[in-house]
C-alpha cells in the first residue's frame, strides 16, 4: 500500500513538471514554429560543430548555408572540404582545401586535411610536402598531423615491385615436417 502510493506520488510530480515545462499548442498537430526575432547562430560554427560530431552530410548543408548568406570564403571552403573528405568526396575535397589553403592564415587542420586527400589519391610526394607544411604551422603540437606525417613519410620510402628482381622458389621438403625455400635454376 505503502509502495503504491510513493510510485502514484511520483508520477504526479514528473506529470506536473512535464506539462509546466512543456506548453504544447493543442489547437494544431505541427511542431512549434521558429522565431525569427532571435539572431540565428553564425552557419560555420554550426558546420564545425557538425563536423565534430562527424555528421557530414548536416555539416555539408551547413557549410552551404553559411557560403549563401556570407560569400565564398576561405573558412567555408575548408568546412567544405572537411566535410566532403568525411564523405570521402576526394576530387571535391581537393579543390575545395586548395582554395582554403591560399589564404595566408590557413589553420594547419585545414592543411592537414589536404594532405590526408593527397595521400589517399595516391599523390604522396606532395602529401609529405602538404603535411610537413602542416606540422610547421602547428609548431609540432599536433599529435593527428604528426601521425599522418609518419604515414605519409613511410608510403613514400616503400620500395616499389620490380619484377626485374624477381626470384622464382620452390618449396622443398627437408624432414619430417620442416620446409624451405630454394631458388629454382633455369
Amino acid at each position: 500500500m505503502r509502495r503504491a502510493a510513493l510510485a502514484a506520488l511520483a508520477c504526479l510530480t514528473v506529470l506536473g513538471a512535464c506539462t509546466d515545462a512543456a506548453r504544447i499548442d493543442k489547437e494544431t498537430p505541427y511542431a512549434p514554429g521558429v522565431d525569427r526575432r532571435k539572431e540565428a547562430v553564425d552557419g560555420v560554427v554550426v558546420g564545425n560543430r557538425l563536423l565534430e560530431a562527424k555528421q557530414y552530410e548536416l555539416a555539408l548543408d551547413a557549410f552551404t548555408r553559411a557560403a549563401a548568406s556570407d560569400g565564398l570564403m576561405p573558412q567555408i571552403y575548408a568546412g567544405l572540404g572537411a566535410s566532403n573528405l568525411g564523405l570521402g568526396r576526394l576530387g571535391q575535397a581537393e579543390k575545395q582545401l586548395r582554395e582554403a589553403i591560399k589564404d595566408p592564415e590557413a589553420a594547419p587542420q585545414t592543411w592537414n586535411n589536404l594532405g590526408v586527400v593527397l595521400m589517399d589519391s595516391g599523390e604522396v610526394p606532395e602529401a609529405v610536402e602538404i603535411l610537413r607544411r602542416a606540422f610547421a604551422l602547428s609548431n609540432g603540437e599536433n599529435d593527428e598531423i604528426r601521425d599522418n606525417l609518419r604515414l605519409a613519410l613511410a608510403m613514400q620510402s616503400e620500395t616499389v615491385y620490380d619484377p626485374e628482381a624477381e626470384q622464382e622458389l620452390d618449396l622443398v621438403r627437408s624432414g619430417s615436417s620442416r620446409y624451405r625455400l630454394r631458388e629454382q635454376f633455369p
